[in-house]
């Protein structure tokens, strides 16, 4: 009776009232069922309530062995469990995952909690998630030929006392460059003692393709089950060295919201295998595309070296006061150095583009003095920082006007670290900061005043 109303409830949520996360919930309450279109806002999916989903899909797939618990269980630790924490820093956690349209994370009723005054329930249940990140990697099958069931792909090592072996599994982390999950299984050792005969079982999750997977073991290719199944060994004893890799590929596909609402047909969730995207904007979600193109005409992945092509400028105003360029509904202005993880400091972030020079010949920023850029903001892909003549203000507008370009040279201020941008259009003239942005020629090599102003820190 206890699976059967485990079982029954589980499917009722997941079919009615999850999110693309895995989350679920409404300020902490359940609503309509399949009417979630309505309640997307700042306050969704109460980190408890994944928490306690997980403990529920561990126990079902312990039960039954069903497929759906693990790819569950994979889809709320990965997008519901690991968005609640503020990267890598302790005690700063978030009580409610929003899912509304232009809403941050760091502008809601709670926001991110602090490290030493905010103790919600969520702090409880978010600490504890955090420290059994591993507790649902691996299932023991115990018989006459004993078996371990791999159900998440994260780098991790078991000690498996009964199949006297030693286990390592590496993950290669995954990104949009690369379009396959990568995973290596190695034996490390094995303990004294008489062999034991066992198989491993590996999860082929439901996200992936068989046109294109691929399994080798020892280097020998292995017959891989459509998605949805395990992929299991023959038994065998094994022995110090065997290796068995996995390259799984993953590719963009969308969910539609749990809503049978007509009007809400085209709500849908993006995912790149399992995992779910987010969009950088200020409220709007009409994605509006050419009916025959793909998903993948249209979402395109980042080159790996724009990660060190990110850079942000800041100015130190006063002793106590650092200000930062910053993309302001489309206006650049100097604002207060932005806090970690809210959309403030996505504003602040600009991806260097160089002029007539090929990307790969810089990795970081003082590598590109002396070359023309344009300063492309992180959230405004395609729109590059403009002027708009002399002693006027800075804007953002599409790339291809020459206002958009400007010369990297050496600080002004003279000092080691520092940057000054010369405009391509008007010689001489520079980005110039302050308590105001504008285009400002400079005065003469005496004015240490506007030296300063039109100095910044990478």
């Amino acid at each position: 009776m206890v699976n059967e109303i485990g079982t029954f409830f589980m499917d009722i949520v997941n079919s009615s009232h999850a999110y693309p996360t895995g989350g679920t919930s409404v300020d902490e309450f359940w609503s309509n069922p399949k009417r979630l279109a309505s309640t997307l806002k700042s306050e969704n999916e109460e980190s408890c309530t994944t928490y306690n989903m997980l403990k529920v899909s561990r126990h079902l797939f312990r039960w039954t062995k069903e497929m759906a618990y693990a790819d569950y269980y994979e889809r709320a630790l990965t997008n519901g469990v690991l968005s609640i924490q503020r990267g890598t820093e302790p005690g700063v956690m978030i009580y409610m995952l929003p899912h509304g349209r232009g809403v941050s994370k760091a502008r809601s009723v709670h926001s991110w909690g602090k490290q030493f005054e905010s103790f919600w329930c969520c702090y409880g249940t978010g600490i504890e998630s955090f420290s059994k990140l591993g507790d649902s990697i691996y299932f023991e099958e115990v018989g006459n030929v004993p078996g371990i069931y791999v159900i998440q792909y994260i780098s991790s090592s078991l000690n498996w006392k009964s199949g006297h072996i030693l286990l390592n599994q590496k993950v290669e982390p995954a990104v949009s460059w690369d379009s396959h999950l990568r995973v290596t299984f190695t034996i490390l050792s094995k303990e004294k003692g008489p062999g034991v005969t066992s198989t491993l079982h590996f999860r082929i999750p439901f996200w992936t393709y068989s046109s294109s997977a691929k399994a080798v073991l020892n280097g020998q290719d292995l017959s891989l089950p459509p998605p949805g199944n395990f992929l299991s060994t023959p038994p065998q004893n094994w022995s110090p060295g065997d290796e068995l890799t996995l390259e799984l590929p993953m590719d963009l596909r969308t969910e539609t919201i749990k809503d049978d609402r007509p009007e809400y047909a085209s709500l849908q969730a993006i995912f790149y295998g399992p995992y779910l995207l987010a969009g950088l904007t200020s409220g709007d979600w009409d994605i509006k595309k050419d009916s025959s193109l793909s998903l993948s005409d249209w979402i395109t992945p980042i080159p790996a070296a724009y990660n060190s092509h990110l850079i942000s400028l800041s100015q130190q105003f006063t002793d106590s006061k650092v200000l930062v360029l910053t993309n302001s509904n489309l206006s650049i202005t100097m604002d207060e150095l932005p806090m970690p993880g809210t959309d403030s400091s996505v504003h602040a972030t600009f991806r260097i583009i160089l002029k007539d020079s090929d990307p790969s010949e810089f990795s970081i920023p003082d590598q590109i003095i002396g070359k023309s850029v344009m300063l492309e903001p992180l959230d405004f892909p395609g729109m590059v920082l403009t002027h708009q003549g002399m002693d006027k203000g800075l804007t953002i507008a599409e790339s291809g006007d020459e206002n958009g370009i400007f010369r990297f040279v050496a600080g002004l201020d003279g000092n080691d670290g520092t940057v000054s941008l010369e405009s391509a259009s008007q010689e001489s003239c520079f980005v110039y900061g302050s308590s105001s942005l504008m285009l400002k020629c400079n005065p003469g090599s005496s004015d240490n005043e506007f030296k300063k102003a039109a100095t910044f820190v990478v």
